[in-house]
């Protein structure tokens, strides 16, 4: 896990000094080691978090003169002691026992879709020496983030747009689609889009080539088709129970390789518990495992301990309870929202930013329940979509933070373009191979909102403090297999049915039949003392009334009535609006 960076020139020399500022940039995600080379006018940069294969001889940029190949990679291939073996056998030689040289010889091996062989979360670019070519390629379900910036004769990419901002030439006006998403979608943006025009992310399951004339193509590698299929129909529930279990224990043991100590961000709700019940089913002791809580705010409470607890006795695990307290919490907020590549509304960010600084003082890799709602149709709106017959409204009436018409109210008129959300949700519902209402909407929350709301939460909050996330439930076997399960046994009882049934057998049932939880931070939802002035300050400095993007009536009217005005998931507007304005004075936007 790093972060990389890079810059294309197609007229002339390139620009070595950007490239080093967006190292430094990334400083962050890559604490151990740091490079940067150029060849003619590409160069790469790289920030290392030493994971696998600990020596110098893993460094990156990593070169290889004799196949003319040059890389810059982040993630994890999980599978590349195999492909190491396969690769041997070919008769390529290896001068390290990093992950990174894997990628590297079989992108020689097998061309750009070397990426279907890849088990794991990655983002990578590979320059060809001889032919001058730059492919750059990321994981099938976004976990590791590529952000690019493109100015007249010149393609920038980088781990997060902190680094491409830091590089210089970036259009930081706001981009109206992307705003107006930001502003239904609990604050994700579907890519290729950000909340900046000049700054654009490369799609998940996505590999783009880039010439050195500049010419340009995407390929999409990989794409999701949820719904029963016909070769299935004679799979019973326990069929499906006893495939679950299987595939989710093959997952949990792939991310436990490492050459450093591993532990379990461990919440206390069913996701991060079953993984560390399959964790020590699978023979796995001394396991290190973390959670967090906070004070309770009008009436809500800030911790589920007592269900962590239950798991950490259970399987012996070796627990740190996190307790903090408002002020703390306070005061991490700046840090968090710089640490944000893009502005995240959800209230557990700065949760996990806390957290994240704890644990990385104890292992470098985590393993995180995050992805499991999505995959195995967890969330309240699932079962309202099934035999849903208007998907698009539906979907929008039961997820959307808002509706057009209170975008009206709230956006200033040269930031409204169309219900531009509504329209993209009618298009890819469209465009999808799924047959049902509910099975689109799976997938639509698999393939987008989860990469650009939850997967890059704890991306970002993670890297900020050197530490490796991996989660299991987005094992791409796994999510292939859960696509195929009938959309009744994931929502039946409230959701997550089939997970909830299979996890029987390994964890305890108090921590399967207790209500559902979510990370709570109850200070961002019901905004008081110093978190209110906080937010009410950031919306009063005169960067945010020049900025203008809010009509001021709406602000003036979330400042009065912060409880009163919760969207439909139960987070804070005004904590939205705020901490979208936070998010660019942040930045220097």
């Amino acid at each position: 896990m790093c972060g990389l960076c890079g810059e294309i020139s197609f007229e002339g020399p390139g620009d070595p000094g950007a490239v080093e500022r967006m190292v430094d940039a990334l400083t962050d995600r890559g604490p151990d080691a740091g490079g940067i080379l150029g060849h003619d006018r590409v160069t790469f940069g790289h920030r290392r978090l030493k994971i696998i294969g600990l020596s110098s001889a893993s460094q990156q940029p990593m070169q290889d003169p004799e196949l003319g190949l040059t890389l810059v990679f982040n993630g994890c291939i999980y599978n590349y002691q195999s492909l190491r073996d396969e690769l041997q056998g070919k008769g390529y030689r290896f001068f390290s026992t990093s992950d990174t040289e894997v990628v590297l010889k079989a992108y020689h091996a097998w061309g750009p879709r070397c990426v279907d062989r890849f088990l794991g979360m990655f983002a990578f670019a590979v320059l060809e020496r001889d032919s001058g070519r730059v492919v750059i390629a990321r994981d099938r379900l976004g976990i590791k983030p590529l952000y690019y910036n493109e100015a007249k004769g010149r393609f920038r990419f980088a781990s997060s747009p902190q680094a491409l901002l830091a590089a210089g030439g970036v259009d930081t006006a706001i981009d109206p689609v992307a705003l107006h998403h930001y502003m239904s979608w609990h604050a994700g943006v579907p890519a290729p889009l950000t909340i900046l025009k000049g700054v654009r992310k490369l799609g998940p399951a996505t590999i783009l080539t880039i010439e050195p004339d500049g010419a340009r193509r995407e390929e999409t590698y990989w794409t999701l088709t949820v719904g029963a299929r016909e070769a299935d129909r004679g799979m019973s529930e326990a069929d499906w129970r006893e495939a679950v279990l299987d595939a989710l224990g093959t997952a949990v043991e792939r991310r436990q390789i490492a050459d450093v100590p591993t532990g379990v961000l461990l919440s206390g709700g069913l996701d991060s518990s079953v993984i560390v019940a399959l964790l020590a089913r699978r023979g796995q002791t001394g396991l290190k495992t973390f959670s967090i809580g906070f004070d309770a705010v009008n009436g809500v409470e800030g911790d589920e301990f007592k269900y962590s607890d239950i798991v950490a006795r259970e399987f012996g695990t070796d627990h740190t309870k996190l307790v903090i307290d408002g002020s703390r919490t306070l005061d991490a907020l700046p840090s968090a929202i710089a640490a944000m590549a893009e502005p995240q509304m959800s209230h557990d960010v700065v949760a996990f930013w806390l957290l994240s600084q704890e644990v990385a003082r104890h292992v470098k890799v985590v393993q995180s329940g995050q992805g499991a709602d999505e995959v195995f149709g967890g969330y309240h709106w699932y079962p309202k979509l099934m035999g849903s017959q208007d998907p698009v409204a539906d979907y929008a009436r039961a997820y959307f933070d808002r509706d057009h018409a209170e975008m009206r109210e709230a956006l200033a008129p040269d930031y409204l373009n169309g219900d531009c959300s509504r329209d993209y949700i009618a298009r890819f519902f469209s465009e999808s191979a799924s047959p049902t209402a509910i099975d689109k909407v799976l997938q639509l929350d698999q393939q987008v909102m989860l990469v650009d709301d939850p997967v890059k939460r704890v991306d970002n909050m993670t890297m900020a403090h050197g530490l490796e996330a991996r989660v299991p439930f987005l094992d791409h076997e796994l999510v292939e297999l859960a696509a195929r399960i009938p959309a009744e046994l994931k929502v039946r009882g409230g959701g997550k049915h089939v997970l909830k049934e299979a996890a029987r057998a390994v964890v305890p049932a108090a921590v399967i039949d207790r209500p559902k939880g979510y990370f709570p931070v109850p200070a961002l939802k019901h905004l008081r003392g110093p978190f209110y002035e906080f937010v009410r300050d950031v919306l009063d400095r005169p960067a945010a009334r020049e900025r203008g993007l809010f009509n001021r009536a709406y602000v003036d009217r979330l400042l009065a009535d912060p409880d009163g005005t919760l969207t439909p998931k139960g987070n804070s507007k005004l904590w939205q609006v705020a901490l979208l304005e936070s998010w660019l004075q942040t930045h220097g936007v």
